[in-house]
């Protein structure tokens, strides 16, 4: 995600809407000033996170969204990640 979206709990935020979606993987900050999110899960819960990522929480300024398919890592967590 390309915005403000670091310093607004956009990694809290999306790490709780994603357990909750049961989907598994990771949120993390770049040095860049982007968001970085990779989850894995039912295709219709993919497409809820995604929805969510171009709001962001309260605060947050989302200028885009960049999706790309990735191989599935069958973990079965999703953390933030430093």
């Amino acid at each position: 995600m390309r915005g403000r979206v670091q310093g607004v709990g956009f990694r809290a935020a999306c790490q709780q809407l994603a357990r909750q979606l049961s989907l598994s993987g990771w949120v993390r900050n770049s040095r860049d000033g982007t968001v970085e999110v990779e989850a894995e899960g039912p295709a219709h819960a993919l497409t809820e996170l995604r929805l969510w990522c171009e709001r962001g929480p309260s605060g947050a300024a989302v200028h885009g969204v960049t999706t790309v398919q990735l191989p599935a890592t069958h973990e079965d967590w999703f953390e933030i990640r430093r």
